[in-house]
């Protein structure tokens, strides 16, 4: 097992060096500091000296790659490449454009996010669990036929319907919780149902139907057919087999999704003025402060690869078959 993890770790290597080198190309390439400098200072005329100022102010007045007039090692670390985006694989953020310290808001906002996402992960797992579990208990009945095309129609409504409706029934309308707005301490909780009730409804489509597919799939196999031949009632063979055996597919698409919960909700944290992770890409990328997108980009394939490594770590866990070399 530790030489399994061993090797997984390696060939994450090569993948963050690869992530890092495109959006390094991205953001001083084809973007250069000069264009930051002109977007940042958003006047239509811009003078070299504001240019070279805010430039030097922010680290990007160095050589993009290699220094040709420092000594030594400093060829290399005396560059924009080393300190933006090689320190980033020691976790050294650094700076944002606007003077702020990365790894002290990532580490502030991330608790917000993950108040949101946890109880939206675990709900939404138990009621797309159970509404599969008692739709596939009714296949091929008036109740599979009607929840599958109910299924459909959640599935192609926009998450926005569910968040604008939600904040107009719950908020304007009945007043039960606010309709934005976020508080620390205990006091949160009262910002915090209305989003995780929206998440939860919002994936309900989605998550029901792609489990329901997950139950047929298995309803067919040739162990369920040996045990309701043994005399077991549906609902045991339910419960007992088909839900077990199930769970590999379903423990892939959680596991991989816990990492990414640090990262927050784009859309919900912007509409309902959750200070999170989500909310902050969101208003790096309007006030285009690259350093801080950069430093989320990297964040956001670092726990993508480790989901992935907990994924197949787990595997073990729920399938003896499974043995990792």
């Amino acid at each position: 097992m530790s030489a399994y993890i061993i090797r997984r770790l390696l060939y994450a290597i090569p993948i963050l060096i690869g992530v890092n080198l495109i959006t390094f190309l991205l953001f001083f390439v084809v973007n250069s500091p000069d264009d930051m400098a002109r977007m940042q200072l958003g006047v239509k005329r811009v003078t070299p000296e504001a240019i070279a100022t805010w430039k030097q102010e922010r680290g990007y007045d160095r050589p993009l790659l290699f220094n040709r007039e420092a000594t030594g090692p400093n060829k290399i670390a005396d560059t924009i490449f080393f300190a933006k985006s090689v320190r980033l694989f020691a976790f050294d953020f650094g700076s944002s454009d606007s003077g702020r310290d990365i790894g002290f808001d990532i580490s502030q906002r991330m608790w917000p996010s993950l108040a949101i996402a946890v109880p939206v992960l675990l709900v939404g797992l138990a009621v797309n669990i159970s509404l599969a579990l008692f739709i596939v208990f009714f296949r091929a009945t008036y109740i599979d036929y009607a929840s599958v095309v109910l299924l459909v129609a959640m599935m192609s409504v926009s998450g926005l319907f569910y968040i604008i409706g939600g904040q107009y029934l719950l908020s304007k309308l009945f007043h039960l919780v606010p309709i934005s707005g976020y508080d620390t301490g205990l006091g949160a909780w009262k910002f915090l149902v209305l989003p995780v009730i929206i998440g939860v409804i919002g994936g309900v489509g989605t998550g029901t139907r792609w489990y329901r597919t997950l139950f047929l799939e298995e309803i067919g196999k040739d162990y369920v057919r040996t045990a309701r031949a043994k005399g077991l009632g549906d609902r045991l063979v339910l419960f007992r087999h088909v839900l077990r055996n199930a769970l590999i597919p379903i423990l892939t698409g959680v596991v991989v999704v816990l990492p990414l919960l640090f990262m927050g909700s784009l859309i919900t944290e912007s509409f309902f003025g959750i200070p999170g992770l989500g909310s902050y890409t969101i208003d790096a990328i309007n006030n285009q402060d690259f350093a801080i997108v950069r430093a989320m980009v990297f964040l956001g394939s670092v726990l993508y690869i480790l989901g992935l490594l907990l994924t197949d770590i787990s595997y073990t866990l729920v399938d003896p078959r499974v043995r990792l070399g």
